[in-house]
């Protein structure tokens, strides 16, 4: 259970982030613990969904994104996440079972994903000060500097995402999986 109250339903969460919940709802069949906690407050809700709406039309295959989410759930130890995208990297992205724990290890089986997976854990184990050498072993594998945004902001909501699960206790709505050692 949260540390704080997680709406039931829908209709249960404040009246404004409503029609984002609905949305989600129709998107993906179901209303995740995560979105619903953060419904709490429609300010947080709006800026999680636009943000991860606007990515989602970014340059970045769904894979490379899955992967991405795979990696922050594992270096910042969030079991909420690691359950959630090992769900979501499986179904939808398609996803092998050594693949999504490579990815929630920091790394990849395809050499192109390895880069950004690899960039992005670089990024929150530096602090962000990963330097230029970083930049030219992402850009040597074929990424644009704007990939490389798109990189770092989905780092950025996944990060939001892992924070909220581990400080407010997200009761996991996912088949669980094994927590890595962050």
């Amino acid at each position: 259970m949260s540390y704080i109250p997680t709406p039931a339903t829908i209709e249960e969460a404040p009246e404004a982030s409503q029609p984002i919940l609905e949305t989600i709802r129709k998107q993906i069949g179901t209303v995740p613990n995560i979105f619903r906690l953060v419904s709490t407050s429609t300010t947080a809700l709006t800026g999680l969904t636009g943000f991860q709406a606007a990515l989602g039309k970014g340059k970045l295959a769904p894979a490379t994104r899955e992967r991405i989410a795979l990696a922050m759930a594992g270096v910042n130890g969030c079991d909420y996440c690691q359950a959630a995208h090992t769900y979501f990297g499986g179904k939808f992205a398609k996803l092998s079972d050594d693949e999504i724990a490579a990815n929630l290890e920091g790394t990849s089986q395809d050499p192109k994903a390895a880069a950004a997976v690899a960039f992005a854990r670089a990024l929150v184990v530096s602090r962000g000060s990963v330097g230029p050498a970083a930049l030219d072993q992402v850009r040597a594998a074929g990424y644009s500097d704007a990939e490389i945004l798109e990189i770092i902001g989905h780092v950025a909501v996944n990060t939001f995402t892992n924070y909220v699960n581990e400080a407010l206790g997200t009761e996991v709505d996912f088949p669980l999986v094994e927590r890595l050692a962050a």
